[in-house]
């Protein structure tokens, strides 16, 4: 594990995927049935493009994505929005990507947080339109903490799939 510059920030992996350009992945919980295989299928796309993206791949529709994503060979960025694992805590799926340097695990929060409630998924959701050059959205639910997220970014460059 390194600490970037910012005292704050905890990396695991090739650090040097941050200077890529990045798409940045994010979902509300509630995904209408028809948004999943749209997320596949964009997930699908841009393993096969070898886009970076990133994303805090918490949901089981993002881990979804982030298995289409392993498949291929360009580099992901996975944002914790709890303490960064050991190197012997890592599990399994991912020692190998991170190994081969196509996966880096960056956590932007204190690394004293073992679980992740609102606050720290707002800083994680913040780190991720703050470094991506545009943003996918697989659903956005108005009432939720995206849609406010969104609010607080006039100049974000996003899409929504659903």
């Amino acid at each position: 594990m390194r600490k970037s510059k910012s005292a704050q920030i905890a990396m695991l992996g090739d650090e040097s995927i941050l200077d890529l350009p990045k798409v940045g992945f994010l979902s509300s919980r509630k995904v209408p049935p028809a948004a999943v295989m749209k997320c596949y299928d964009w997930a699908t796309e841009m393993r096969d493009q070898g886009v970076c993206v990133m994303g805090g791949f918490q949901s089981p529709l993002e881990r979804d994505v982030l298995t289409f994503l392993l498949q291929g060979k360009q580099p992901v960025i996975w944002v914790l929005a709890h303490k960064l694992w050991t190197e012997k805590s890592i599990p399994r799926p991912y020692r190998e990507p991170i190994a081969a340097g196509r996966l880096l695990v960056v956590s932007p929060v204190a690394q004293s947080v073992a679980r992740v409630d609102a606050r720290t998924a707002a800083i994680r959701n913040r780190y991720i339109l703050e470094l991506s050059e545009r943003v996918v959205f697989a659903a956005i639910d108005s009432a939720g903490a995206l849609a406010r997220l969104i609010g607080g970014c006039p100049n974000l460059k996003f899409q929504v799939l659903a």
